[in-house]
């Protein structure tokens, strides 16, 4: 069986196959192509510079790339979602860019994969299993070390909790005192109905425990997207903060109102995200209940949230649960060999950028080192992914560095195997 899948291409300032000039292909996640198209600046802003043919592709189960003829088929069940995982999403990324060189007769032009998050893992992870198609790769915030047997230190909500505190000393304490008060509220007679007006929510509440994953939602996006012109965590945190005449200072007002400031206005909020999940959702669970097993849990160093260890068991009944199958927390270890990653890869790996932002909950899991002079770490202060997207004017100086530092290594990698392949020709 085959199926179609989605790309898209932009030859606009491509230097041509005459120059064996560059393709830079991004490979897509887990959302549709359009986000990526409307999202990703990274390509669109220095292929004119590298005279680069631009390569988007649609990661295959998301958007319109759809196995089994639909979403409905190919997201039924675990027979059908068994052909969802990283190593067949890269042999796809492998046929299309191998066509695409065929299309343009560019034999000898040199591939750039760029990827972001788990397009990150994805790009790092295709240079090394594919050094014949891609010269070298960008992965940002790719947590390519938050696995079971590679387990950071300190988790996701280490960074959360941090980012908020530095902020906000007096919002950390409000947001770290307000669980405590819903398990009370909730515990009255008719709590639950009086925490569904608080913060008025679409539908009745199951338990408190609703309240406590939307808001735990809430603190994580703020964080993990926290940029400019317009810092989220700030928003959140001063709404939190603020003493408004029209409002009594109860604390689950206060927290409520950090709600508004971060998602809006809204005549009702739906606390359960996953109440009717999209396609995209459908597809990521599948592929954290498979291979994708990040570990992540509420340790007691993450002091903004009541402390709940990540535990593998309860994710495996979970999971066993949705689909039958228990996850594979090993396998992307055992296929990827990224456990002692410095060790391997300063012998094996080369031209590979790993680009984290440390006010990233993802960074925990990042490659935040050199690993050697072709292997490079470049490291900010940033938030999730912020490096490879759309340009703006009102960045801070250093993002325009670390995405300057990043086209300068880029482009030494291209200068190198040109002339690599000027004297082979020459010798042939």
């Amino acid at each position: 069986m085959t199926f179609q899948q989605r790309y898209a291409i932009d030859s606009t300032h491509w230097g041509g196959a005459k120059a064996n000039a560059p393709i830079l292909a991004f490979l897509g996640e887990e959302s549709s192509l359009d986000s990526d198209l409307a999202g990703i600046g990274f390509l669109h802003d220095n292929g004119p510079r590298l005279k680069a043919l631009l390569v988007y592709i649609e990661h295959r189960y998301y958007g319109k790339t759809m196995p089994f003829g639909s979403a409905e088929e190919a997201l039924k069940n675990a027979s059908t979602l068994g052909y969802l995982n990283a190593a067949q999403a890269l042999a796809d990324y492998a046929a299309i860019l191998l066509h695409v060189k065929e299309k343009y007769s560019t034999k000898h032009s040199p591939i750039i994969v760029i990827g972001g998050s788990y397009g990150g893992m994805l790009a790092a992870w295709f240079r090394l299993k594919y050094p014949h198609i891609a010269l070298g790769a960008l992965a940002s915030s790719a947590p390519l070390l938050y696995f079971e047997d590679t387990r950071p230190k300190f988790g996701y909500y280490y960074i959360v909790t941090k980012v908020f505190k530095e902020t906000s000393e007096r919002c950390y304490n409000t947001i770290r005192k307000s669980w405590k008060e819903i398990d009370r509220v909730a515990a009255k007679p008719n709590g639950l109905s009086i925490l569904s007006k608080t913060f008025k929510t679409c539908a009745p509440l199951n338990g408190s425990f609703d309240i406590k994953d939307f808001l735990d939602t809430i603190y994580a996006e703020a964080v993990q997207y926290n940029r400019g012109p317009s810092y989220w965590v700030a928003n959140v945190c001063n709404a939190i903060n603020a003493n408004t005449p029209n409002r009594k200072s109860n604390l689950l007002d206060r927290i409520f109102a950090g709600v508004v400031a971060l998602i809006g206005n809204r005549t009702c909020y739906d606390t359960n995200m996953f109440s009717q999940p999209t396609n995209s959702h459908i597809a990521w669970r599948w592929q954290s209940c498979s291979e994708i097993v990040i570990p992540v849990g509420y340790d007691k160093q993450d002091t903004m949230f009541p402390t709940a260890p990540f535990n593998m068991s309860s994710y495996i009944d979970g999971c066993e649960s949705y689909y039958g199958v228990p996850p594979r927390p090993h396998w992307i270890t055992t296929y990827f060999g990224i456990q002692d990653v410095k060790l391997i890869l300063q012998r094996f790996g080369s031209n590979i950028i790993f680009s984290n932002g440390l006010s990233d909950p993802y960074s925990v899991g990042g490659v935040l080192e050199d690993i050697s002079d072709t292997v490079v770490a470049i490291t900010t202060n940033g938030s999730h992914c912020q490096d490879i997207s759309l340009k703006n004017k009102e960045d801070p100086q250093w993002l325009v560095m670390q995405r300057e530092k990043e086209i300068k290594v880029i482009d030494s990698w291209i200068s190198t195997y040109q002339n690599d392949l000027r004297d082979l020709n020459m010798s042939i």
